[in-house]
């Protein structure tokens, strides 16, 4: 299989484990923002067992496919780390993501497993994301193109 080419699986894997994700939400009862907001003030604890029990499964699971295949199966692509620097951008996203959190008890994929239980409402927060999304990137598109500027005037 090429590097860029995908399996013809890749797609409908895709929204399968969105579906079983959705679902899984939806059973534990962490699509509904009150239990995420009990958590946050230390009144629930079942979403850090829910969390840890995710991270069990994906830790286990990378950790066998890394070691037993040399390519993701789906896509082809060599298994490589991904290091990202913990500059200023992650700092300031995760502290929005986290406030976004704590005000609306529901973080991006559980709105919308959340609309899938009969949350309407939680359209709000959605268009909200949405916003927030296509600010940061108008934000970053103007802040590169400043920055390309300033090369180029230093240039002359």
């Amino acid at each position: 299989m090429a590097e860029t080419e995908r399996s013809p699986w890749f797609l409908p894997v895709i929204y399968v484990g969105g579906l079983v994700f959705g679902l899984g939400l939806a059973i534990s009862g962490m699509a509904r923002p009150e239990v995420v907001l009990d958590f946050l003030q230390f009144e629930d604890f079942g979403l850090l067992f829910v969390m840890g029990g995710a991270a069990v499964v994906t830790g286990v699971t990378f950790a066998i496919a890394t070691r037993s295949l040399n390519r993701a199966p789906l896509t082809g692509s060599e298994y490589t780390r991904r290091l990202k620097d913990f500059d200023r951008n992650v700092l300031v996203g995760g502290g929005i993501f986290g406030v976004g959190w704590g005000l609306s008890g529901i973080c991006p994929g559980a709105a919308y497993a959340s609309i899938g239980i009969g949350n309407y409402p939680i359209l709000w927060a959605i268009v909200g994301m949405f916003l927030g999304a296509y600010a940061q990137g108008y934000w970053r598109t103007l802040r590169a193109g400043d920055a390309a500027d300033g090369v180029e005037s230093t240039a002359d």
